[in-house]
């Protein structure tokens, strides 16, 4: 059952890491839309094709995008810590019981 607790560790610590990750590049976006930057940069493109597929619904739901401030970063970064701390937090038990 070693094997299995091992895999699941390995799988718990990258997901730990995509989260860190993608955290940062929405608080790169978030930055990036402050200054206005040029939409045809490449970097811009990414940051906006790899968080609006997240940030879009969330938008949906919130008020405060109507009063010109967005607070879907916000509440993405929350969502993602939420995942981390339940999810990860899961695997990583689970790991330890199945040693």
């Amino acid at each position: 059952m070693f094997v299995l607790g091992n895999l699941i560790n390995a799988i718990a610590r990258v997901l730990d890491l995509a989260i860190w990750a993608y955290g940062w590049i929405i608080v790169a976006r978030a930055v990036v839309s402050w200054v206005n930057a040029d939409p045809g940069n490449p970097i811009v493109q990414f940051l906006d094709r790899a968080t609006e597929p997240v940030l879009a619904p969330i938008r949906r739901w919130l008020p405060g995008w109507r009063w010109g401030v967005d607070l879907s970063p916000i509440v993405a970064i929350l969502a993602l810590y939420f995942i981390e701390w339940f999810l990860v937090a899961t695997l990583k038990d689970l790991t330890w019981r199945l040693r």
